[in-house]
């Protein structure tokens, strides 16, 4: 593995030092780019969102301007899933000087977060607890995001981004069958149909919204009004910020985040890293995202595959690439400002080929590997405690391909369905404080992905491109799905570069996670169930599931067009423009 050039600019292969991180550039010249000529696509969650970013793309907007008008009208339409109250990982490809960069939008946590939090008595609070408590609300980061990108990548006018939105919150849009399907069950977990605002919007009249339903949010149209005038101080400051602090620092559970925390907030531009598999290379987000297990499982299941003699057998090597992979991300991820990642070293060719011969029996527990003991002989995992943190699944993504060439691959989330069912000008707040370790290890051990003050919480999310041998982009892709996001993109990428399938084959293909001791298999389809029992033979601990609720969302750029899929398991569209 090597650190990688890309017609000229240098993304640097690993951030191990805390502080001062950014994208290098190599002292060359880029080679020259031809004319883009293949068109351009959006693949994104909801319908309504893709229409929001093919308008942007129409007028010549960047897939930046496309990305941020349809993310702010997935804030409106899919709020489960994600929003202006929580955070995002945006990688982005500019074509004409070929640089690639990863903008961190993700949440943070106040000032005042404790290691201990959620610790009660000795115990640690119950996920169900601390989701809906103010505790676990963090400092939102995508509207940040949305003017730090606009300002480096953006062609139209910021209040151009917002329209689409704007009207839909103002005029109405229809309920989705995904949004109205939540809602009877979120009624009976959590604080949704009983908190303030929440309650009205969501169960008006005591019963939940249908599919269907023309539903109005006028406080959500005020409030993008709002950003679209005066920009993140808008947001970050004043009215909103306060209104913001108050819903955390409300019971039951209240939390710590003031408007001191919210004025405070920084995007920060981060590492690109790549990995060679085959003749590709894998380019991805740096921690806190889980991006660097792309390439780790992608040249584990090299080596594990070389001896496939099947479709099973390659089956097979993905799920013990993943079961490798995800023991290391669990036991070293954590956010680069606070805690030194050992990136380098995990994405190493010398240590993957010695992870891959530490296979593990198919019903043990993964352990992580010691890269440092492997490359140095100097331990480093013994600096961590075993750390399996939970990560729930209020996530989206979306893969855009403007008509230059540019690109945008951008996971957002609030973590949980409806985050903390805490509600503010229209929309919804994080919880994703709980993306940390709650529980302190008894033995007073340290943990990667401890909670700090002003610390990001270890993420899931993997936007990702993959990049010819000539340097060209050739794929997009990401997934929501909590921890099970690594899993999912993972299997998109060697669906592609390897199973020889299509965009929506890959897509389509069974999900299989394997983090611990247990494999989930999704037995949906007849194909899961096949898997699910060949599996089950090796003598693997299967947990068959149904429905492994992935949201993919992937363009691959082939020689003739751009081949776009969207998850069938959510309610994704795809628009391919001429």
């Amino acid at each position: 593995m090597r650190l990688m050039i890309i017609l000229g600019f240098l993304l640097v292969a690993g951030c191990t030092t805390k502080t001062d991180r950014k994208i290098v550039t190599a002292e060359v010249e880029p080679a020259p780019v031809s004319v883009w000529s293949k068109g351009a696509m959006a693949s994104i969650a909801n319908p309504y969102a893709t229409q929001a970013a093919v308008m942007m793309l129409k007028k010549g907007g960047h897939a930046v301007d496309a990305a941020i008008a349809a993310h702010a009208v997935l804030g409106l339409v899919e709020p489960q899933s994600s929003g202006l109250g929580g955070g995002a990982f945006m990688l982005v490809y500019n074509r004409d000087n070929q640089q690639l960069m990863f903008h961190d939008g993700r949440e943070m946590s106040p000032q005042g977060a404790t290691v201990d939090m959620f610790m009660k008595d000795d115990a640690v609070m119950g996920f169900m607890e601390a989701w809906q408590s103010g505790k676990s609300v963090g400092v939102p980061g995508v509207v940040a995001l949305y003017k730090h990108a606009h300002d480096m990548h953006g062609k139209l006018p910021w209040e151009d981004l917002f329209e689409p939105a704007i009207g839909l919150a103002s005029n109405g849009f229809e309920v989705s069958p995904r949004l109205a399907g939540y809602l009877p069950r979120m009624a009976q977990m959590t604080n949704l149909a009983t908190n303030a605002g929440t309650a009205a919007y969501f169960y008006p009249a005591g019963k939940p919204l249908q599919a269907g339903h023309l539903l109005i949010n006028k406080d959500y149209a005020r409030t993008l009004k709002r950003i679209a005038l005066q920009g993140p101080d808008a947001f970050y400051t004043g009215e909103i910020a306060q209104a913001i602090a108050s819903a955390a620092q409300a019971e039951p559970n209240g939390g710590t985040l003031t408007v001191s925390d919210m004025a405070s907030y920084r995007v920060i531009d981060r590492d690109v890293i790549c990995g060679d598999f085959r003749r590709m290379d894998i380019c991805t987000t740096s921690p806190p995202s889980s991006g660097g297990a792309q390439i780790m499982v992608a040249n584990l299941y090299d080596h594990l595959s070389k001896d496939a003699k099947s479709q099973s057998d390659k089956v097979v090597a993905f799920v013990d690439a993943q079961r490798l992979a995800y023991a290391d991300r669990d036991h070293y991820f954590g956010d680069p400002d606070e805690v030194d990642v050992p990136l380098d070293d995990l994405i190493n060719p010398i240590y993957l080929e010695h992870r891959a011969k530490q296979r593990i029996a198919p019903a043990d527990m993964p352990t992580p590997g010691d890269p440092g003991l492997v490359l140095r002989g100097d331990s480093l995992a013994s600096l961590w405690s075993a750390d399996l943190t939970e990560e729930a699944s209020g996530t989206t993504h979306l893969s855009i391909i403007d008509g230059e060439g540019n690109a945008v691959a951008m996971t957002a989330t609030i973590e949980a369905p409806f985050g903390s069912s805490r509600w503010v000008g229209g929309f919804l707040l994080n919880n994703e404080m709980t993306d940390f370790a709650r529980a302190v290890p008894a033995d007073g051990g340290r943990l990667a992905n401890a909670i700090a003050p002003q610390r990001r919480p270890r993420s899931s999310m993997s936007p990702t491109m993959v990049f010819d041998e000539a340097g060209d982009l050739f794929m997009v892709t990401g997934s929501p799905g909590g921890n099970s996001i690594p899993a999912y993109v993972a299997k998109t990428i060697i669906g592609v570069l390897d199973w020889q399938l299509d965009a929506q084959a890959a897509v389509d293909f069974t999900n299989i996670i394997a983090r611990g001791e247990k494999v989930r298999v999704d037995v949906q389809e007849p194909a899961g169930e096949i898997l699910a029992a060949e599996l089950k033979s090796r003598g693997y601990i299967v947990q068959e599931r149904d429905g492994e609720n992935s949201g993919l969302h992937v363009i691959v750029v082939r020689p003739d067009g751009l081949e776009g899929a969207a998850d069938k398991r959510r309610e994704g569209v795809v628009t391919a423009i001429p």
